[in-house]
């Protein structure tokens, strides 16, 4: 198992010019850091990696891992819908530091169950890196089907993660029951529905809300890998108009506002995403108000 616990999917910071902003970044590290993450994961989908270059993908992940310097596990995302171009990606994580990958299926082309398997076999093959498979059909048009999970389970022991956001409980307590027991750790990939994950024996959360609200999230995790579930209820339900404010608009549009408005960066996103409309940040705003996360 490569983390327990809570991972923010990162935001990658902008300048108002467009450009990476560093010093943001470095804020957002480090307040992750003291908020309790248990790992950080690097150009995920929150990281808006279709609008990176190349070079400037190598550049965020030499960062990102010189700034947490060990302290914390990094994930970094090496997702694409060409398999040969996923195994460069892996290789670049790995170059750079990664401790292990986090690899979306493919999307727009798609492909079959099959074609699921053999595109994580190269993944795996790719690096000495651990693996982690993510499973987010309604970004994707791929689903990783409960059976397909456990034959990726059985024949690729380097896969040892699956980041599940399907959003279908059902599916995903089938896709625990099947592979439990083997080296494949389940994660939340969906903040709003952490407390059944966990229920259904996930060991951890890859969180969008813990961009802004790091600590806060970190007490929900904390309380249901404790099984103390009347607690972890009582923060899932606290937190839930936070997590629902946070996807009102496509991610990571709110979850940039919402660092934004804690002074850590810009809300600045690059086309094609836009800022967040007025009166979803002002409802976005009043939220984190009544959760003490801004004044």
């Amino acid at each position: 198992m490569l983390f327990q616990g809570l991972a923010t999917a990162l935001i990658t910071p902008f300048t108002p010019q467009g450009e990476v902003d560093y010093d943001a970044y470095a804020r957002l590290l480090e307040y992750q850091i003291a908020g309790g993450a248990d790992a950080l994961l690097v150009l995920g989908t929150t990281g808006e990696p279709p609008t990176l270059s190349d070079e400037e993908k190598e550049k965020v992940i030499e960062f990102a891992v010189r700034e947490i310097n060990h302290r914390v596990p990094v994930l970094v995302g090496a997702g694409s819908n060409s398999t040969a171009s996923m195994v460069q990606a892996c290789k670049r994580g790995a170059k750079h530091g990664a401790d292990a990958l986090l690899v979306v299926t493919p999307y727009y082309n798609k492909c079959t169950q099959e074609g699921l398997l053999e595109h994580y076999r190269a993944a795996c093959n790719a690096t000495d890196l651990p693996v982690l498979a993510y499973n987010v059909p309604g970004r994707t048009g791929v689903n990783i089907k409960p059976e397909t999970a456990a034959k990726m389970a059985d024949e690729l022991p380097r896969l040892i993660g699956l980041k599940e956001a399907c959003g279908n409980m059902a599916q995903i307590l089938e896709t625990a029951r099947l592979i439990e027991g083997s080296n494949m750790t389940l994660y939340s990939g969906d903040d709003g529905l952490a407390l059944p994950i966990f229920a259904a024996g996930g060991k951890g959360l890859i969180s969008v809300a813990s961009n802004a609200a790091p600590a806060l999230t970190k007490q929900l995790v904390d309380a249901c890998l404790a099984g103390d579930y009347d607690k972890g209820r009582a923060l899932q339900f606290r937190l839930q108009p936070f997590f629902d404010a946070l996807f009102c608009e496509v991610n990571p549009i709110p979850a940039k506002k919402a660092c934004a408005l804690l002074g850590i960066c810009s809300d600045e996103v690059r086309l094609p995403l836009t800022r967040m409309s007025e009166g979803n940040a002002e409802k976005l705003a009043a939220i984190m108000r009544g959760l003490d996360l801004i004044k």
